[in-house]
């Protein structure tokens, strides 16, 4: 079968409509469509039901969306191998997000470089839902996220259990104006503690950001425990006295096929261990 008319396929499921699923492939919805025919020609059963709300799945489709992940997952995955570059042994390609990746996942893969060289990488940075997409499409054997949403198929693994502190620049007379970094929807409560400083002065969705604003310019906000750490014993930042600590915990998320993957595993045991050194 055409792997194009899979990845078709489970495209417009993710985006619920033929014309959504062209935007997104770059190619017309008559190429979709025709797709589609020629899949469900081949297959003997009709696979959606089209409406002015877009598409929805037929009993035979919600049945075909699992063999349509597998074969994606599987191209994808020998397209990798075809490349893995000479004296190693096989390839894995993690994704996380960008705020992850300073010092988590560059710590791991440090780790991996001397712990299992063997082992190439493909490294990825995204947002949290293009690294699930990534995932789903096989072109990700594992990603490293703060909430990820559990995908049938899948396993989800805690990696570390971070916590966010509120961090202010020094200078006890300075007006300080509140950074509020998006932390998602399990950290709004703090916003009535945030609320103290009034409205914020500065609205992020990526802690990085935030924190290298208020390290030039001032300000206080809630960022990273670890990261923050090396800022307060330089001086640069201090922590607010009394402000409550929140929990923000990072999982590894990963197909339950991947568990007979040694090189997988590997890279999952390498996450634990360099969470677990001092």
């Amino acid at each position: 079968m055409d792997i194009d008319r899979a990845l078709t396929f489970l495209e417009i499921i993710h985006t619920g409509s033929f014309l959504k699923a062209a935007d997104r492939l770059h190619v017309s919805q008559t190429t979709v469509s025709a797709r589609i025919r020629m899949l469900e020609e081949e297959l003997g059963r009709q696979l959606f039901v089209r409406n002015r709300n877009g598409a929805t799945l037929t009993p035979a489709g919600r049945e075909f969306e699992r063999f349509a992940q597998s074969m994606v997952q599987i191209w994808e995955r020998a397209r990798q191998q075809l490349t893995v570059p000479p004296g190693r042994s096989s390839v894995v390609a993690l994704g996380g997000e960008l705020s992850l990746w300073n010092p988590l996942l560059l710590n791991w893969l440090v780790w991996m470089k001397r712990k299992q060289p063997q082992i190439a990488i493909h490294a990825h940075v995204g947002v949290p839902d293009q690294l699930l997409e990534q995932l789903r499409t096989g072109v990700l054997d594992m990603a490293v996220l703060y909430t990820p949403k559990l995908l049938p198929g899948f396993k989800i693994e805690l990696i570390e259990e971070e916590q966010l502190v509120l961090v202010r620049t020094p200078g006890k007379n300075q007006p300080l104006d509140y950074v509020h970094v998006d932390w998602g929807e399990s950290f709004a409560a703090q916003r009535s503690f945030g609320q103290k400083f009034g409205e914020p002065g500065l609205m992020v969705g990526l802690g990085p950001l935030g924190l290298s604003y208020i390290l030039r310019a001032g300000g206080v906000g809630y960022f990273r425990k670890g990261v923050t750490t090396p800022y307060i014993a330089s001086g640069e930042l201090e922590r607010v006295e009394g402000a409550p600590e929140f929990t923000y915990p990072a999982y590894a998320i990963y197909p339950e096929a991947a568990e007979a993957r040694d090189d997988v595993q590997e890279a999952l045991r390498g996450l634990k261990e360099v969470v677990a050194e001092p």
